[in-house]
């Protein structure tokens, strides 16, 4: 019984001193909701360019060229030992020409002669673990005794990784920045209930109360306001990626696959939710060490 008038109790005091500094609690709540957005937005991104990049790496490949003398076999495998190569497929010059000569279709007339004089080289193709390791693989490979050419859509790998990077830091930096503003407001608000209550606390450390039992209702009122700042912010980005999510379907962008997992989205919701409720809390527990001297 006496648990739960301490709850009524601390529940009461956290509603009065939102209601007493509304506005200022508006605005603690409304960078939360900002930052997060931010935050979500990128993590959004990222997650899409992640995916994105996942469907590349299935079907990037590096083309390895052979020159005439070659050692076919052992080259196969020391490519093979090299790290990072998941598989590798070899292609003889006969086989390229039939490929070549079933991609040009109706066209297919102007490779006619050519069996018997093909200019096309025997060669390699290596499919890796991941695209971050394509351009050390292919370097490895330019080197190897009895490889003409390599080609892998160089510059277009790269740009893509450092793309995705960039996302990732960008979405760290803003978020952090926006973060740190949140809690600055939101400390402010709770040393204002702090100076409003100074005389109760008093008297209340005179009756015998715990630090805690005073302590603790700053750090819901902090809480209570990061709920509804993370509980905006979860809502508006859920509308909106969901609205994306229909207009991609409606337009039939079969080259763009959002990201539809909602076990994957469920937890990236349910981060920035429990993101923006600890926020709060940190910033009235730095709030009520540095003003609250119990």
């Amino acid at each position: 019984m006496g648990f739960l008038n301490a709850l009524r109790y601390c529940l009461r005091q956290t509603l009065l001193s939102i209601a007493r500094n509304f506005w200022l609690a508006t605005a603690s709540a409304a960078m939360i909701t900002v930052s997060l957005l931010i935050l979500g937005s990128f993590a959004l991104v990222a997650l899409n360019a992640g995916q994105f990049l996942n469907q590349v790496e299935s079907e990037i490949e590096i083309n390895v060229f052979l020159r005439d003398t070659a050692q076919i076999n052992d080259l196969g495998r020391e490519i093979r030992a090299l790290p990072g190569v998941e598989r590798v497929s070899y292609i003889a010059k006969e086989q390229a020409l039939d490929e070549m000569r079933e991609s040009l279709g109706e066209r297919r007339d102007i490779l006619v002669g050519l069996e018997e004089d093909n200019p096309l080289p025997n060669s390699y193709r290596v499919r890796t673990a991941n695209a971050e390791v394509v351009p050390a693989v292919a370097g490895a490979i330019e080197e190897m005794r009895g490889v003409e050419k390599v080609r892998y859509g160089q510059g277009y790998v790269e740009k893509l990784i450092m793309i995705t990077r960039w996302v990732n830091a960008a979405a760290l930096f803003a978020a952090g920045l926006l973060a740190l503003a949140a809690v600055f407001l939101i400390m402010t608000t709770i040393r204002f209930s702090v100076m409003a209550r100074r005389d109760e606390v008093e008297i209340m450390k005179y009756m015998g109360a715990s630090n805690w039992f005073v302590r603790f209702p700053f750090l819901l009122e902090g809480m209570v306001v990061g709920f509804f700042g993370s509980s905006v912010a979860v809502l508006m980005l859920g509308f909106v990626y969901y609205y994306l999510l229909l207009q991609v379907d409606q337009v039939s962008l079969f080259f763009i696959q959002l990201v539809t997992d909602q076990r994957i989205l469920g937890t990236l919701f349910g981060g920035l939710f429990g993101l923006g409720v600890f926020i709060g809390g940190l910033a009235s527990s730095i709030s009520i060490r540095k003003f609250l001297r119990v």
